[in-house]
């Protein structure tokens, strides 16, 4: 009984192993290829459950996903003004026809990427030697990438893959080349700086120019005003003193001469040579008083 139990375990075991050996699943980030012998019966690219003769039959399989190539160092170009810029690009591609990519390169990623990776450098030479350095730097990288894009995946469906996106993450110059654009753009902008502060000199003279010649005729303006008032105000105290003169001439002149004396004598150290017997001391002599 127990020989028969294991006999029947092990014939259980069996077709259970030979079972899940013809039985494989496809799921949606895959596709297969199904080979006999060696040679290719069959390609799935649906998800699902299928079988296969085990041990006369093997499967292989393979992404259905995009996949990314991405450079491990800047590749060097040379622009039309035989310049040279470092490219760092990466390429978006993925597997469309499984039987053809299987037959091209053998299934191999490595060799897949190795292929776009020539078609793209080819291509790239070709663009950047017809154009400047400002075109693959800004002017025209749209233009070149989508150049790329269609060179390459005209040459990628040959090998069953398709060439989904190719993208320039950075276009720099070399460092001898950076110094050298950096100091012309120094230059550059020292030469604007340089014109803008002369510019800028010149509109401040003529600015301070204009400026000092409205003070000169405020100026001139106020001392005609003033002299004009102080004419004014001499007329008047004229005409006052005519009047006041016209009332009492000999205070009046009494008055005079006392100005003068007050005028005369300010100072200690002030002196005067004159007659005695001048009219200068009429009134220090016999002041007249008014009646």
């Amino acid at each position: 009984m127990k020989n028969f139990v294991s006999a029947f375990s092990i014939v259980i075991a069996v077709i259970f192993m030979a079972g899940s050996s013809a039985i494989y699943i496809v799921d949606e980030r895959q596709q297969a290829i199904l080979f006999q012998l060696g040679e290719v019966i069959d390609v799935k690219t649906e998800p699902g459950l299928y079988f296969k003769i085990p041990i006369a039959q093997n499967v292989r399989f393979f992404e259905k996903r995009i996949l990314t190539m991405d450079t491990d160092e800047p590749e060097r170009f040379i622009t039309s003004e035989k310049k040279n810029v470092l490219v760092d690009l990466f390429v978006k591609w993925r597997i469309v026809d499984v039987k053809q990519y299987y037959i091209s390169v053998r299934g191999d990623e490595g060799l897949a990427q190795t292929r776009l990776a020539q078609t793209i450098n080819a291509s790239l030479r070709d663009e950047f030697g017809n154009r400047t350095v400002h075109d693959v730097v800004s002017g025209e990288r749209d233009v070149i990438m989508e150049i790329m894009r269609q060179k390459a995946d005209n040459d990628a469906r040959s090998i069953g893959v398709e060439v989904v996106d190719v993208r320039l993450k950075r276009v720099d110059l070399p460092q001898e080349v950076s110094d050298s654009v950096y100091r012309r753009m120094e230059a550059e902008r020292k030469r604007v700086a340089n014109e803008l502060r002369s510019t800028g000199a010149a509109e401040s003279e003529k600015i301070r120019a204009d400026a000092d010649k409205q003070r000169e005729i405020i100026l001139a303006e106020a001392y005609r005003e003033a002299q004009k008032t102080m004419g004014d105000g001499d007329g008047q105290a004229a005409a006052i003193y005519a009047v006041a003169f016209q009332k009492d001439p000999e205070f009046y002149a009494f008055w005079r001469s006392i100005d003068a004396y007050k005028q005369s004598f300010k100072n200690k150290s002030d002196m005067l040579v004159i007659e005695p017997t001048s009219d200068f001391f009429k009134y220090l002599k016999a002041p007249v008083v008014s009646k």
